[in-house]
């Protein structure tokens, strides 16, 4: 697995209000980190890493291919952005590993035997909650 660093310039971090409780200080302080990664203008990452970042980004990657972190759980902007940094670091990270190759397999004929016994006993099982001489 390679390391992919991303520089700063790629990044857009902006400070918003929290939301959630905090008193008077929700109100008056952005407290709260909003960071915007575009996928699709980076240099810095290959083309398979970027598709595989889309596909783990799931929601928070909007339609102009901007990958969106919201980081509000701290009380300090710093911690927040701490935060923000490296839940983007850990979803490079995780997009940058490639999935292992599926090996297709069979099923054992054991393993079919066992299948085919339990869907025989539940069939039994439930053919004697039916009430007894039911002609309808």
């Amino acid at each position: 697995m390679r390391n992919f660093p991303i520089p700063e310039a790629e990044l857009e971090i902006r400070h918003v209000r929290a939301s959630g409780p905090g008193g008077q200080n929700v109100n008056k302080v952005s407290t709260a980190v909003e960071l915007r990664f575009d996928i699709g203008a980076s240099a810095s990452l290959p083309e398979e890493v970027k598709a595989r970042l889309r596909r783990l980004g799931g929601r928070r990657v909007s339609l102009q291919d901007v990958l969106v972190i919201d980081a509000g759980r701290f009380r300090t902007q710093e911690a927040n952005r701490r935060d923000a940094l490296g839940r983007l670091a850990d979803l490079v990270r995780a997009a940058a590993q490639k999935p292992k190759k599926r090996i297709a397999t069979r099923p054992t004929r054991a393993s079919k035997e066992r299948r085919i016994a339990g869907k025989r006993t539940r069939s039994t099982l439930k053919r004697g909650r039916s009430r007894v001489g039911d002609t309808e």
